[in-house]
């Protein structure tokens, strides 16, 4: 499905979008119901979990999703948006048809019904939600080997960097240290993605909380 946008103004805060996101979830037909669980935004992007039950109570049967025990099944929907000359617009996609963003909070995953199918692009799309959900928020100080090399934009790679930040204006903006030449860098989130903390801040500032997670690594 394309884009849609409203031209009638009707969406204009935050609170519009998500009595609009939830209406998108809310809907019957002649033998089912469907109702929004749980809806959050993420940058522009807005995260549904939407449940489905029959009219007559018996349980819903599906080829994609495995009934849960009250008879109900629970999907995730993805609701791309943005304004254009001041009209919203949306683009929505149901998780099994392998949407690209994925940054869904781990609590609304969990509330999703298990797949049927392992290999799935369901699957693939909530391992992608839980893999950014794991991307460390690193501390001021904190020394990081990163996954892979990031190749710097005079063509040089940096690997090993630590967490600083610098100021523009009033703002304090986080940056990294690169190791091998003192340098600064901005990092995405991306690139963080299975990173490795090689030294904590916080132990290093703390001789006793160094000796004690010392021995109970022991």
């Amino acid at each position: 499905m394309g884009w849609l946008f409203y031209t009638d103004g009707r969406v204009k805060t935050y609170v519009d979008e998500r009595e609009e996101i939830t209406r998108l979830c809310t809907f019957e037909g002649e033998t089912r119901k469907t109702e929004l669980v749980k809806a959050c935004k993420v940058g522009s992007t807005w995260y549904a979990a939407a449940r489905v039950t029959n009219l007559d109570g018996t349980a819903v049967e599906d080829a994609t999703y495995v009934t849960d025990a009250d008879g109900s099944i629970t999907f995730g929907a993805v609701f791309l948006t943005r304004y254009d000359d001041g009209c919203w617009g949306y683009k929505d996609m149901e998780e099994s048809a392998g949407p690209n963003v994925s940054r869904a909070p781990l609590g609304l995953i969990e509330l999703l019904s298990d797949l049927k199918n392992p290999d799935s692009y369901a699957q693939d799309w909530r391992q992608r939600c839980r893999d950014w959900a794991a991307i460390p928020d690193y501390q001021e100080g904190d020394k990081i080997r990163l996954a892979t090399p990031v190749t710097l934009t005079d063509g040089s790679t940096c690997q090993i960097v630590t967490a600083t930040h610098y100021r523009r204006g009033r703002q304090k903006r986080r940056c990294y240290r690169i190791e091998e030449t003192g340098g600064l860098v901005r990092l995405s989130r991306a690139s963080l993605a299975g990173s490795e903390l090689l030294s904590s801040a916080k132990v290093a500032a703390s001789p006793v909380l160094a000796e004690f997670l010392a021995g109970q690594g022991g």
